[in-house]
């Protein structure tokens, strides 16, 4: 995580790597975010830090993120209590520390609160001066918010490579408005 003078900064959240993609969930407390992060490991992703994710300037200028020592690959799970991620999944369900290249924020699902609903263009978030690709994901109850950060994932790593699936449809259907 960059130099010994690299300044940390804390934030509350969940890291994982999903599908090669470093995911900072956030939200307020109680929304979901570290049952989405036990899901997703359950599925064979990374934890990084759940609950408290320290971030730094790497030396190639991404922010990394990691868990601080101290709770360093547990889990608080209300109803569960304190879970210690490689007991129950593996060692290879945990990873020390990962780039941030997605935040998927969580937020309460409310009637008539907007959305994007075609995904032409990504906001951002600045984190330590770098501004990472942003997601509002809205969490309703019982939904299965870890199938949604998933295919964030994914569907982040398709922009990376240049292919933006709600452009490529913008682009036919006005195409098809302009023939004659």
């Amino acid at each position: 995580m960059g130099g010994p003078e690299a300044p940390v900064t804390r934030v509350h959240g969940a890291l994982l790597e999903v599908h090669q993609v470093g995911i900072l969930l956030r939200g307020r407390s109680g929304i979901g975010k570290s049952e989405c992060a036990l899901e997703l490991v359950s599925r064979g992703h990374r934890l990084v830090a759940d609950d408290v994710v320290e971030l730094a300037k790497g030396e190639d200028g991404r922010v990394v993120g990691r868990s601080p020592e101290r709770i360093r690959h547990h889990m608080e799970i209300r109803g569960l209590g304190i879970l210690y991620i490689p007991d129950l999944f593996g060692p290879e369900s945990v990873a020390e520390s990962v780039a941030v290249d997605l935040v998927c924020e969580l937020d309460q699902w409310r009637e008539g609160s907007h959305y994007d609903r075609l995904g032409l263009e990504r906001t951002s978030i600045d984190l330590l001066g770098v501004g990472i690709p942003r997601l509002v994901l809205p969490a309703r109850p019982g939904g299965s918010m870890a199938t949604v950060v998933e295919v964030g994932a994914r569907e982040h790593r398709r922009r990376q490579d240049g292919v933006n699936a709600a452009a490529r449809l913008d682009a036919r259907l006005r195409r098809e408005m302009h023939r004659p």
